[in-house]
């Protein structure tokens, strides 16, 4: 990898910016989906109707973790929170 690094990089310190600007994307993505598969996962429960309350619970976990490490930012992590919530409160009014 210090091979191909050195034909983009010309000095040390551009050679380890892309080292770590890889680490760092690859532990956003990393973060990011598990935050889609908690999401699909709140989703899922939700059409069934299996515990949606906790899988929404391990949603808002995972975003509020997600946005703790800096992979998103708290306005997109309270819109996400906002319209999970959201859904549930409408499926839980529709059964009533």
């Amino acid at each position: 990898m210090a091979e191909e690094v050195n034909l983009l990089a010309n000095s040390r310190s551009a050679i380890k910016r892309i080292k770590v600007a890889a680490k760092r994307a690859q532990r956003n993505r990393h973060v990011k989906s598990t935050v889609r598969s908690a999401v699909r996962a709140f989703h899922t429960a939700l059409e069934n109707g299996d515990n949606a309350e906790q899988q929404l619970r391990l949603a808002i976990r995972r975003i509020d973790r997600a946005v703790n490490k800096g992979v998103l930012h708290r306005n997109t992590a309270a819109r996400k929170k906002s319209r999970l919530t959201k859904k549930l409160n409408k499926m839980q009014a529709m059964t009533e």
